[in-house]
């Protein structure tokens, strides 16, 4: 595995937890460090199942669904690896005018064709972005899978990472198109009925396609569940919700974030802290799941959703908090 540099995660901040005997000291410092971080909403550990920390420092209650933002990218990745075990599309490596050519519209690149679902799920697409600046106008467009399918290519499809909810939309809605339902049933479905977890319904575009990438809602509890799922290997309860052989695909290293240095899988950022793997989803302002398999651990913080959260900022006082709780647990 590509790792996150040691540099990298202590130039980021501060912050962690406390056992509920609070009888460990350097996690009860951490966690009072944590309090004092301004954009932090709320922050539950569990470790090998049993619940660390379950703090609402402010925001909604622990059990109330707030927007994870583009921790919805590893949740629609997740869809496809269920949508693989369930024999709905045949594996990552098939395309998009195998499984779902009418999306493709007329004035794409011939070359849109052959982009593979695991080339959307990892951001390799090769299309240019439509995060960033191009965002605006993208959901502003009439037809949002058209758009981003329309677009130049700027890489060629499986080379560098393009971070672009484009992708992740475009993958929702083959999804959508393979299976014959919404990708919010797909959802409540495959996910929330399995993990006894709520999905309220999300921003849908013109077309009535779910948002795929952006704007879905799950509690901090249901956070962690689908960390601890991911972390068992595809349990949850006694239930497989994922095939073990998806977990093991989707935390295997495809590409590298430029601006973070994480390596990324199939809607995982991936690197290392305090010695051990770690695998991050990660959504605007401060939404993380970490899950830290060796560790048995797993993470879930919501924070502001209106203040951005940088590598060299809010992000990194998060990479610190996460490197914290495992170096004490």
């Amino acid at each position: 595995m590509i790792h996150l540099t040691r540099r990298a995660l202590l130039s980021a901040g501060a912050a962690a937890l406390a056992l509920p005997a609070r009888a460990n000291g350097a996690l009860d410092a951490a966690i009072d460090r944590a309090r004092r971080l301004d954009q932090l909403h709320a922050l539950i550990v569990e470790k090998d199942g049993e619940r660390l920390v379950a703090e609402r420092v402010r925001g909604p209650a622990l059990d109330r669904p707030v927007n994870v933002k583009s921790v919805s990218k590893t949740l629609v990745a997740a869809l496809l690896g269920a949508a693989i075990d369930k024999s709905v599309v045949p594996s990552i490596e098939a395309t998009i005018g195998e499984v779902a050519p009418r999306l493709l519209p007329a004035d794409a690149d011939p070359r849109a064709a052959g982009i593979t679902l695991g080339q959307l799920a990892s951001l390799q697409a090769g299309l240019e972005r439509t995060s960033g600046p191009n965002y605006g106008e993208w959901v502003s467009s009439g037809n949002w899978v058209a758009n981003a399918l329309s677009r130049p290519f700027v890489a060629e499809p499986g080379s560098r990472m393009l971070y672009s909810t484009g992708s992740t939309h475009i993958l929702g809605a083959v999804l959508t198109e393979a299976s014959g339902e919404s990708l919010l049933a797909l959802a409540r479905d495959w996910l929330g009925g399995p993990l006894g977890i709520e999905i309220p319904a999300w921003t849908r575009d013109p077309q009535g396609y779910y948002l795929g990438g952006n704007e879905m809602a799950l509690s901090p509890e249901a956070m962690v569940r689908f960390g601890e799922t991911v972390r068992q290997g595809g349990t949850w309860d006694g239930t497989r919700v994922l095939s073990e052989a998806w977990v093991e695909t989707s935390l295997t290293p495809r590409t590298r974030s430029l601006w973070s240095g994480l390596s990324y899988g199939l809607g995982w950022f991936l690197g290392r802290t305090s010695g051990a793997d770690v695998a991050l989803a990660r959504g605007y302002g401060g939404q993380v799941i970490a899950v830290v398999p060796d560790r048995a651990l797993t993470v879930a913080i919501t924070s502001d959703p209106t203040r951005p959260a940088r590598s060299g900022g809010y992000f990194g006082d998060l990479l610190r908090l996460i490197d914290d709780i495992v170096a004490a647990t």
